[in-house]
């Protein structure tokens, strides 16, 4: 996630820094999920195997110490989410997916009448169990839901306001069984986060504007339930790229291509501009190339032109001729930049194979 930020954020600092016309655009693209299921998987039962405790609630300081002189005061508290809302929200946002043929979810805490402590895990015998009551093929068990909430009030002096913001990291854990296995086939730990603000005139207003404690932990045990999906099921990712559009009659023609959905046409120019220029714009081309390629789902090919930008790049950062350990990416902008990029077309090329697999279940059914 840190990747993705920083990407757009370094080609904008990078592309307005130069001459060059660049054009951003946005592609959507499918990812694989972590866990794959055999097509003969149709049904999943979907549980809640949390223990039924009392709220935890603990706070190392009931008023931690200001960060900087406009925070008045910062809280840390730490919950348990709410089971039952999260293994809901996870088997409707299951559901709403259409992957599996049905989704089915079972109402009861498996460990409500527990009367003393055991692993959390489900055993042979009650996956079992389970799968033949419910009807399923497997199982995906809420195991943990923990909530870190940190507030902070400060100050607006500016604007004589007060501003009060609510950041909330969300962990959920859940685990995937299968009948006649022992333990689980994979366990899910995301984390993720869900956040608030509020503005007041007053301290008083403020609070009575924040978020109460139980809808915190309903919001965040429902937010919670939605973050294995993108584990289980493939996924849709947008994501920014950029465009190279000036240096020569070529690459402007190209930009015309483009806007028609001309990619073939736009590849043969830039590969022309490629193989007469040097530096920067047989840099930007190869990019370039490497951009049509995948708009076109050549993701192979577009690796390949990846890994090209990526040295031309290295060449115009004269990186052999530094102190790599004393580098940052100010430094050598144009390798990193092709870098992150050739990086993200890698992910996508090894997890094809993945991805078609996982999508064989919809071939089937045709």
């Amino acid at each position: 996630m840190k990747r993705n930020c920083f990407y757009p954020l370094l080609a904008l600092l990078w592309l307005t820094t130069g001459c060059q016309s660049v054009q951003p655009l946005y592609i959507d693209y499918m990812l694989p999920a972590e866990v794959s299921f055999p097509s003969s998987l149709k049904r999943v039962g979907v549980v809640n195997n949390m223990p039924i405790s009392p709220e935890v609630t603990r706070m190392p300081e009931d008023a931690e110490p200001p960060k900087d002189k406009l925070e008045i005061r910062r809280k840390t508290e730490y919950y348990l989410g709410d089971a039952r809302l999260a293994t809901e929200s996870l088997a409707e946002s299951l559901a709403a997916e259409n992957y599996f043929d049905e989704v089915i979810i079972c109402d009861s805490a498996l460990r409500a009448y527990d009367q003393m402590p055991r692993e959390s895990t489900l055993s042979r015998a009650e996956v079992n169990r389970l799968s033949r009551d419910l009807g399923v093929d497997f199982l995906v068990a809420l195991e943990n839901v923990q909530l870190r909430s940190l507030r902070r009030v400060n100050r607006l002096p500016d604007i004589n306001a007060y501003y009060e913001t609510t950041d909330v990291k969300v962990l959920p854990t859940f685990s995937v069984y299968l009948p006649n296995r022992n333990g689980a086939l994979a366990t899910i730990q995301s984390i993720d986060s869900i956040f608030w603000e509020e503005m007041g005139t007053s301290e008083g207003e403020l609070q009575a504007r924040s978020i109460p404690k139980d809808e915190l932990i309903e919001a965040a045990s429902q937010f919670a339930g939605t973050l294995p999906v993108r584990h289980l099921l493939p996924h849709w990712k947008t994501t920014q790229r950029y465009l190279f559009t000036g240096g020569s009659v070529d690459m402007r023609d190209a930009a015309v291509y483009v806007r028609e959905g001309n990619w073939p046409d736009a590849i043969t120019l830039w590969k022309r501009h490629y193989a007469q220029k040097k530096g920067k714009q047989k840099m930007y081309a190869a990019c370039n190339i490497a951009l049509g390629y995948e708009m076109q789902d050549s993701i192979a090919a577009a690796t390949e032109w990846a890994e090209k930008a990526q040295h031309v790049a290295y060449q115009i950062d004269r990186l052999d001729e530094k102190n790599v350990g004393n580098l940052n990416a100010a430094d050598v902008p144009n390798y990193v930049f092709t870098t992150v990029y050739l990086q993200e077309l890698q992910e996508r090329l090894q997890g094809m194979a993945r991805l078609d697999a996982q999508m064989q279940r919809f071939k089937d059914e045709e």
